[in-house]
C-alpha cells in the first residue's frame, strides 16, 4: 500500500484527471502488450525448435486471441500442430525433452510482465511505448 500526500486540492484534481484518461487506455495498451508478447513467443518458437524435417517448425502458430481488453481480459494462444509437438517439448522415455515454447516463453515473460506491470499501475502515468 503506498501513502500519498498533496500540498492542495489541486493536485488531488490533476492526479484525478490523469488516473481517469490513464483508465481509458489501459484496455488497448493491454491488447498491444498481449498480441505483441504473442508474436515474440511464435517468432522465437520457431527460432528454438529442433529442425529435421521442418513439419513441426511450419505448424507453430499463428496466435489466436480471445478477448479483446476493452471488456474485461484478453488471452493469446500460440501452439504446434504437429501431433508429435508434446513429445518434443516434454520428451518421452525414450528422448530428451527439447523445450522451444517454453523456452520462448522464458524469454518473453519478464518483458510482458514489466509491460503489464507498467500500465496497470495508476501512478505511472507514462505507459507502454511501441506495441503491435
Amino acid at each position: 500500500m503506498a501513502t500519498i500526500w498533496f500540498d492542495g486540492i489541486e493536485e488531488l484534481y490533476a492526479l484525478e484527471a490523469q488516473l481517469r484518461t490513464k483508465k481509458g487506455r489501459i484496455g488497448s495498451q493491454g491488447a498491444a502488450v498481449v498480441k505483441a508478447s504473442a508474436l515474440q513467443v511464435e517468432a522465437l518458437a520457431k527460432l528454438f525448435v529442433p529442425v529435421d524435417t521442418g513439419h513441426l517448425k511450419a505448424t507453430i502458430g499463428p496466435p489466436s486471441y480471445r478477448g479483446d481488453g476493452r471488456f474485461g481480459g484478453m488471452e493469446a494462444s500460440i501452439s504446434a500442430t504437429a501431433r508429435y509437438a508434446i513429445y518434443v517439448e516434454y520428451g518421452t522415455r525414450h528422448m530428451r525433452p527439447q523445450p522451444y515454447m517454453g523456452a520462448a516463453l522464458d524469454v518473453v515473460a519478464p518483458q510482458f510482465l514489466a509491460a503489464a506491470a507498467a500500465i496497470s499501475d495508476p501512478f505511472d502515468l507514462v505507459g507502454v511505448r511501441g506495441g503491435a
